[in-house]
C-alpha cells in the first residue's frame, strides 16, 4: 500500500507580524517569458515566479528555439527570434500542470507553419481544452487529439495558410481563452474581435501594450489586428501575485494581534475581487505606496486584525477572484454568519473540483459548515473546527487554503502536500516563520 506524503500545520498561538515580499505574479511571469520570446533583443526580467507552471512556459519556449538564460532564481534574460521566429519544436511539449501554458501556447502555434504537440500531468490531461480548440479553429487552425480534439495530448498542425480573423462571443469569461485568441489574431488576415459576458483578466492586453502591440477596448470587447512585429522592451518588473498574498491576507485577518506589510502586491484592478470581498466582510486592508510598473498597477498592503462577517457575491466578480474562491471560504468559514457564493461553476473544472474539494474538507475539519450546489457555496460562519487529516487532491491552491484554516483554527493534516510547488514553493516556510508548522 502506497505511504501518503503529509504535512502537520500547527495552530499559531499568537499573531502574525512583520513585512512580507510577495513572489512574483504567476499570470504575469507566463506571459513575460512568452511575449519576450516574439521579440529580437534581449529583455531582462525579475521577479519571476520560479515555480512548476511557469518553469513549464520557460522550457517549452526553450523548444520553440528562444534563448533563456538564468541569472538567478527570480532573474532572467529572454532573447527570442523576432514575431515569426519560432522553430518546431524537437520533442513533445510538456505544460505539465499549467493550463495557462497550455492553452496560450495553443493560441501562438496555431497559426504557425509547423507541427507542435502537447502533453502534461494527469491533472491538465482532464482539464477541457473545447474552449480553446474551437474558437481557434473556427479561425482555421488544426488541432487534433482526444475526445474530439478536447483533451491533452493535442496535436497542433501548420494551417492552410494565414488564419482568419473573427469575432467571437465567448460564453465565459475566460482570459486564457481571450488570450489565446488575441495571440492566434496577431498572425491572422484580419481584425479578431473577443466579446465576454464580462471583463476578464487584463494581463495580456496589458503586456501587449508594453510591447508595441496595440489592443481596442470597446465594453468587454478586446479588438487586435494583424501585427508586422513586436518591439521588446528592455526590462520587465514582475509585480507580486495577490492570489499568492491571498492566503496572508486571510491569516492576518483572522488570527487576533496580528498585523503584516504584504510588499509588492500587483493590485490590476481586474485582480482585486478578493480585496473588495473582504472589505465587504469587514477586513482592515490599506494600500500604500501605490505605483505603476510596466503597465501593471501595485502597492504594499497592510492587513490588521479584524473581525468579519459573511456576505454575498456571484458571477459578475467571478472573473477578478476565480483562483482565490478556496481561501475566500476560509474567511468565510471564520466569520460570523452565513457566506454565499454563487456563479462559481468555473470552479469545477479547475486543477481538481474545487467546489467539491471544499465541501468535503470543510465538512472534515468543520462537520455542517458546507453546502455545495452545481455552482454555487452557503458556508456557515462560526462552525466547531476540528482537527483532521484532509487531501490536498494535488490542487495548490487546495493545499494552501486548508493550511490558513489549519492555522487560524484547530490545526490540520494536509495529505500530498508538496503541490505547492506549482504556484508558491516557499509557502510552508513563510508559514513556518509565523509559527504554523
Amino acid at each position: 500500500m502506497e505511504q501518503v506524503e503529509t504535512k502537520e500545520i500547527r495552530p499559531l498561538r499568537h499573531g502574525v507580524k512583520g513585512r512580507l515580499h510577495i513572489p512574483g505574479d504567476k499570470s504575469i511571469s507566463h506571459r513575460s517569458v512568452m511575449f519576450s520570446a516574439l521579440g529580437s533583443t534581449p529583455v531582462h526580467i525579475t521577479n519571476f515566479l520560479h515555480a512548476a507552471d511557469c518553469l513549464s512556459t520557460v522550457a517549452c519556449m526553450r523548444a520553440l528555439g528562444a534563448t533563456v538564460e538564468e541569472l538567478g532564481a527570480t532573474e532572467l534574460v529572454v532573447t527570442g527570434n523576432g514575431l515569426h521566429g519560432l522553430r518546431e519544436p524537437a520533442c513533445v511539449l510538456d505544460a505539465g500542470n499549467s493550463g495557462t501554458t497550455l492553452r496560450l501556447l495553443l493560441g501562438l502555434l496555431a497559426p504557425q507553419p509547423f507541427l507542435a504537440t502537447f502533453t502534461g500531468d494527469a491533472s491538465l490531461s482532464r482539464r477541457p481544452m473545447g474552449r480553446v480548440v474551437k474558437p481557434l479553429s473556427a479561425m482555421g487552425a488544426k488541432i487534433v487529439g482526444r475526445a474530439q480534439n478536447t483533451l491533452l495530448p493535442l496535436t497542433v498542425l501548420a494551417p492552410d495558410g494565414k488564419l482568419h480573423g473573427m469575432r467571437y462571443e465567448s460564453p465565459v469569461a475566460s482570459a486564457q481563452v481571450k488570450s489565446a485568441l488575441l495571440l492566434a489574431g496577431m498572425f491572422a488576415d484580419g481584425a479578431t474581435t473577443v466579446v465576454e459576458p464580462v471583463t476578464s483578466r487584463d494581463h495580456t492586453e496589458r503586456m501587449l501594450e508594453a510591447f508595441g502591440v496595440v489592443t481596442e477596448k470597446d465594453g468587454t470587447a478586446v479588438t487586435i489586428r494583424p501585427v508586422a512585429e513586436v518591439q521588446a522592451p528592455a526590462a520587465i518588473e514582475v509585480p507580486g501575485d495577490i492570489s499568492s498574498a491571498a492566503y496572508w491576507l486571510v491569516l492576518a485577518s483572522l488570527v487576533p494581534g496580528s498585523q503584516i506589510v504584504l510588499e509588492n502586491v500587483g493590485v490590476n484592478e481586474t485582480r482585486t475581487g478578493i480585496l473588495d470581498v473582504l472589505a465587504a466582510m469587514g477586513a482592515d486592508i490599506v494600500r500604500t505606496n501605490e505605483r505603476v510598473s510596466g503597465g501593471e498597477a501595485a502597492a504594499d498592503l497592510v492587513v490588521t486584525a479584524a473581525k468579519l462577517h459573511g456576505t454575498t457575491f456571484g458571477k459578475d466578480i467571478m472573473p477578478r477572484l476565480i483562483d482565490e474562491i478556496p481561501v475566500i471560504a476560509v474567511a468565510a468559514l471564520f466569520a460570523e454568519g452565513d457566506t454565499v457564493i454563487t456563479g462559481a461553476g468555473e470552479l469545477r473544472v479547475k486543477e481538481t473540483d474545487r467546489l467539491q474539494a471544499i465541501a468535503d474538507t470543510f465538512s472534515a475539519l468543520a462537520p455542517g459548515s458546507v453546502e455545495a450546489g452545481a455552482d454555487s457555496l452557503v458556508i456557515h460562519g462560526g462552525t466547531q473546527l476540528q482537527r483532521a487529516a484532509v487531501p490536498s487532491y494535488d490542487d495548490h491552491r487546495m493545499a494552501m487554503s486548508l493550511a490558513i484554516l489549519g492555522a487560524a483554527g484547530a490545526g490540520v493534516i494536509i495529505e500530498r502536500p508538496d503541490c505547492v510547488r506549482i504556484s508558491y514553493p516557499e509557502f510552508y516556510d513563510t508559514l513556518a516563520g509565523f509559527g504554523g508548522e
